[in-house]
């Protein structure tokens, strides 16, 4: 794939050493967008090195089941690389950044760094398949994951732009759905960690189909 104007044919053009931002239920995914509020010292120096380099961050959750190590939170071991497509500078020392999504990775190792930001040794061959220009969407029911978002939707008194959604394809759909979803680590976790396309809708599915069946409604807003 390729990101800014950096391509990506394969896991060996990825670093082998990246920052990471550690964030709890924050989920970056292949070929997908998240705009960032960059304004701790800490990431805005994350986001200056990156800038000067490879222009990549890996978004990454802190592993809740796992108590701090000596280097900060236990971090999850599989994380997404993004690439920094579009920032801006807002004048009071914060950045807007946006990331696209290049690939998820496994995190061999930690590095021990005195930067103020962390640092981890990654490995991106297990989802070679998130180098590919396209997901696989021909085995995806995308009848299902309308349905039961149509069903979230009417359950908390939300509106969506169904035009968009209609236009939308099966994988943005989809990963746009798992990233804006108000659910937790281990979900986002569950979402991102899924082998490919088709799990990844079931997986998104069978959690809003949990969440219908704990929750009831809520004020009324917009999606879109």
């Amino acid at each position: 794939m390729k990101a800014g104007n950096c391509p990506y044919r394969g896991p060996d053009d990825l670093p082998a050493v990246i920052p990471v931002f550690p964030l709890p239920a924050a989920l970056l995914l292949p070929r997908s967008e998240l705009p960032l509020n960059i304004f701790e010292p800490r990431y805005v120096a994350m986001i200056d090195a990156a800038l000067a380099g490879e222009r990549l961050v890996g978004m990454i959750q802190p592993d809740e089941g796992k108590g701090p190590g000596s280097l900060g939170p236990s971090l999850c071991k599989v994380g997404c690389a993004g690439r920094i497509t579009a920032f801006a500078e807002t004048g009071d020392g914060r950045y807007m950044v946006t990331l696209t999504g290049v690939s998820r990775f496994i995190v061999v190792e930690e590095i021990v760094t005195t930067k103020l930001f962390r640092q981890c040794r990654i490995n991106a061959a297990p989802f070679v398949v998130d180098f590919a220009s396209t997901a696989d969407e021909s085995q995806v029911d995308r009848g299902s994951v309308l349905k039961t978002f149509r069903d979230y939707l009417d359950a908390h008194n939300l509106e969506a732009d169904w035009d968009s959604v209609g236009q939308a394809s099966n994988e943005t759909l989809i990963n746009a759905l798992a990233m804006m979803a108000p659910f937790g680590t281990a979900e986002k976790q569950a979402l991102l960690e899924a082998p490919d396309l088709r799990a990844r809708a079931e997986t998104l599915v069978a959690l809003t189909e949990m969440s219908l069946a704990r929750d009831g409604g809520s004020s009324r807003h917009s999606l879109q």
